[in-house]
């Protein structure tokens, strides 16, 4: 083996910005498990908590839940632009992990100190020493105030400030570990994306089931305080691996490479694209104009931005050529590689709005069953039952990876078994039956309350486990389309906007939130009319849930259909230099 051959050929560096070698890396998914922990260990159960500890209606309590959880899926795009544009993804993570931290209650501190202010006060207002601020009242009849709940809503936006920061770059680093020359690693890299997705759902499994019985038995204080250990944990562990991390260099803002294609193609609308494609401008260097960054084969299709690489007189001024006038091919491809992937990206949209039930109106409609567990009297959390998600991604992980992968492949001929297009649509259409189990499920339950008069009853006899399969489903849809997500835009994405695509991946899952929560909003104010309870009372006993499922559903159907249309037309990019 040559001294070439012990560096890796993608363009990784050190911490101290020399060429990497192969001698080995480090796997950081223990880091994410925690990190994760701590992420699910405050959303599993906030919808409860806005109910209950600040006296929202349902509705209202969904929409707030839907609106945050929204948000920490936005806030992606801030972190993945300094990452791809300035920082790189190591820095980003250690900044954004340490607002994290910052915000989150500390190690050593209560997670909550209570003031009782006389006999006739009625509330107890538990205040983190670090501004996370929740509030615990004594009585479902007591409400917030303004300033209460604006210090609340305060901390946990800020929370969402730093979970997005860390997430659209962790997956992307992780995956930046492997060498894309390698075919060893290649392959290894293969499997990377399904069990990065595994150790994510280990600490989902943790805080799910743990942490929420925590929050509902002991207090809101600890519950919420042990995932801000866990956090503390995941940034040690991060920083603890530093000089053995493998780094891809900031390419500078990928907005403005992207806007000085589209600008040099508008100035060009007249000029004939060449027949003969070599004829287009590219580089002579064997990288791209980003140093680390591989170029990009010529495509045929969005062939109107070819014109940005005409190379013609006037793009030169003064023996130099201008950047918003003539561009590399590399460039045009890099934008046309993302605008391929925008159709696809927004068919995730409605599966996202669909796992947002998951910890919205699953839970809502668990709290008016069975809790207890068998002839016990020990009752599980309504919001404990993601476990069953969680267990069902952990269950389906190594069967994909172990056995399907392996089947497909001798059948496809294709290194992962099956495209990550392929993947995606079978998770879409699994996730149908998740709505329909739910909507059967919820209509069984009204039938029984209105049958047996249980409108005012606080638990139904109906086993709360009945739910378990709408979970098993959307965990074994999430396995398909999630991890699909993942390697599909960090493959497909230029490497110098490989955080920014993964961020965009994120985006669906925001904006699956924010559709139910307009969803929920519509959905009110037209069945509320003429003086109706409409579908989503306070009281679900009064209401019609089952709707709700029968409608997304429906939208899930639609969203498949036109998934299959686009993704037959997608042209996979071609980056020069990768082993197929």
């Amino acid at each position: 083996m040559s001294e070439a051959d012990n560096y890796t050929k993608v363009g990784s560096f050190d911490t101290e910005d020399d060429k990497y070698t192969k001698d080995g890396t480090v796997d950081y998914r223990g880091n994410e498990c925690c990190e994760r922990l701590a992420y699910y260990g405050m959303s599993s159960n906030l919808v409860l908590y806005f109910k209950h500890q600040l006296n929202q209606s349902s509705a209202t309590a969904s929409k707030n839940q839907s609106d945050w959880s929204g948000t920490c899926y936005i806030t992606p795009l801030i972190g993945a632009f300094l990452a791809d544009a300035y920082l790189g993804r190591y820095w980003t993570i250690a900044c954004f992990s340490i607002i994290y931290v910052i915000v989150s209650p500390p190690v050593c501190s209560i997670s909550s100190v209570s003031y009782e202010l006389g006999n006739d006060l009625t509330d107890i207002v538990r205040i983190s020493a670090r501004s996370k601020a929740y509030l615990l009242w004594k009585r479902d009849d007591c409400n917030p105030t303004h300033t209460q709940s604006a210090i609340c809503f305060l901390a946990l936006y800020l929370i969402a400030l730093g979970t997005g920061g860390i997430k659209p770059c962790v997956s992307s680093y992780g995956a930046d570990q492997f060498d894309d020359a390698d075919e060893a690693e290649k392959k290894h890299k293969a499997s990377f994306f399904n069990w990065f997705y595994f150790s994510i759902n280990i600490g989902a499994l943790i805080a799910a089931s743990v942490l929420v019985w925590i929050q509902e038995n002991v207090g809101w204080g600890w519950g919420f305080g042990i995932p801000a250990v866990a956090m503390a944990i995941a940034v040690l562990s991060f920083f603890s691996g530093t000089r053995l991390y493998r780094n891809q260099k900031p390419g500078g803002s990928p907005l403005t490479r992207m806007c000085q294609v589209v600008v040099a193609s508008v100035r060009k609308y007249r000029v004939e694209v060449p027949e003969d494609k070599s004829l287009l401008f590219e580089t002579a260097d064997a990288e791209s104009t980003i140093k680390g960054s591989r170029k990009l084969d010529h495509t045929k299709d969005l062939s109107f931005f070819d014109k940005a690489a005409v190379d013609i007189p006037s793009d030169h001024d003064r023996s130099s050529v201008g950047r918003w006038r003539l561009c590399s091919v590399t460039q045009v491809e890099e934008l046309k590689a993302i605008v391929r992937m925008l159709p696809i990206w927004a068919t995730g949209i409605i599966f996202a709005a669909v796992y947002n039930q998951m910890s919205n109106f699953f839970v809502l409609q668990g709290e008016k069953m069975d809790t207890r567990v068998g002839n016990s009297t020990f009752h599980i959390p309504a919001a404990s039952l993601s476990i069953f998600d969680t267990l069902s991604v952990l269950f389906w992980v190594p069967i994909y990876d172990r056995i399907i992968v392996p089947f497909a492949r001798k059948f496809s001929g294709h290194k992962s078994g099956l495209t990550q297009l392929q993947r995606m649509g079978i998770g879409l259409f699994i996730s149908i039956f998740s709505m329909l189990s739910a909507g059967i499920l919820e209509l069984i339950r009204l039938r029984l309350v209105k049958k047996h008069d249980y409108y005012e009853v606080k638990e139904m006899p109906m086993s709360i486990f009945w739910q378990v399969p709408q979970y098993f489903l959307i965990g074994c849809a999430e396995v398909f389309t999630f991890i699909g997500q993942l390697e599909f835009f960090y493959e497909q994405a230029p490497d110098a906007t490989r955080s920014l695509c993964s961020a965009l991946s994120l985006t669906t899952v925001a904006l699956g939130s924010y559709l139910s929560s307009l969803l929920v909003t519509i959905v009110t104010s037209i069945s509320t009319k003429n003086g109706k309870l409409g579908w989503l009372p306070d009281n679900l006993n009064y209401g019609h849930l089952d709707y709700f499922f029968w409608l997304l559903a429906i939208l899930s159907v639609i969203n498949l259909g036109v998934f299959i249309l686009v993704a037959k037309w997608y042209t996979y990019k071609r980056a020069v230099g990768t082993l197929r």
